[in-house]
């Protein structure tokens, strides 16, 4: 037992240090790890008329990162129409509330041409996160 404990401890040192060291100075917190926005449209390409199904991902990043909680939602289609979404949520609770992580719809177009799509989370009018795909459409469309 005495040869055990003897490797043992110098372990639990290491172990202990390591952990003080992992945290944050005192009094304040760590930086919170910021998640990537994409944005696909599926299909890219078509013939019109034609729905198109969009959907933006957030990935990587703190689950419970408190700009992305709750955010108003914008799409802009490109062809001279938008639309937008804000929700009622719980006030946020670090360590506890939990943004959303994916958003898709469906927009319909009846004529041909390439139309950029922009997806935005905001908080009022500002800003938080921004991308945007192109979708290409051919057809006499009506």
């Amino acid at each position: 037992m005495t040869v055990m404990r003897s490797a043992i401890a110098p372990a639990l040192a290491i172990l202990a240090a390591a952990s003080v060291l992992a945290q944050a100075p005192e009094g304040k917190k760590p930086e919170p790890k910021r998640p990537s926005l994409s944005v696909k449209a599926t299909p890219g390409t078509g013939m019109v008329p034609v729905r198109i199904l969009v959907a933006a991902e957030l990935k990587g990043g703190d689950d419970d990162f408190e700009a992305y909680y709750c955010p108003t939602i914008e799409w802009s289609w490109g062809d001279g129409t938008s639309s937008e979404e804000t929700k009622d949520c719980e006030p946020y609770e670090v360590g506890k509330s939990q943004i959303k992580r994916r958003y898709s719809v469906f927009h319909n177009y009846k004529r041909a041409g390439a139309y950029r799509i922009s997806f935005r989370l905001k908080d009022g009018d500002k800003v938080l996160a921004a991308t945007t795909t192109v979708v290409r459409l051919l057809g006499g469309g009506y």
